[in-house]
């Protein structure tokens, strides 16, 4: 299992964009095969900064992930483009 968090800051994006890309980015991946969860949140005290949580069973269902057209649209050429920063954490599952 691949869990993980993405934490990116948005200084001044459409808030509307970013719940929107969001929002489609999120239903678009958990209909993927082999997405476990991904689950994106705006932080409470800081609603210019997103924390999405993925799993994933495998790294192929990772990297089928990061292929995906609604990746491709929404993340790599949408949110990521007007990203301030943004940090991955990776994690391990206690079973």
């Amino acid at each position: 299992m691949i869990s993980f968090t993405v934490r990116m800051r948005f200084e001044d994006a459409d808030p509307a964009f970013l719940t929107e890309s969001l929002h489609q980015l999120t239903v678009a991946s958990r209909q993927e095969p082999g997405c476990v969860n991904y689950i994106a949140h705006l932080a409470e005290s800081d609603p210019a900064t997103v924390v999405i949580y993925e799993q994933y069973v495998d790294e192929a269902a990772l990297e089928h992930h990061r292929n995906t057209p609604h990746f491709l649209r929404y993340a790599q050429n949408g949110l990521y483009q007007l990203q301030h920063t943004r940090a991955l954490e990776m994690l391990n599952v206690i079973d």
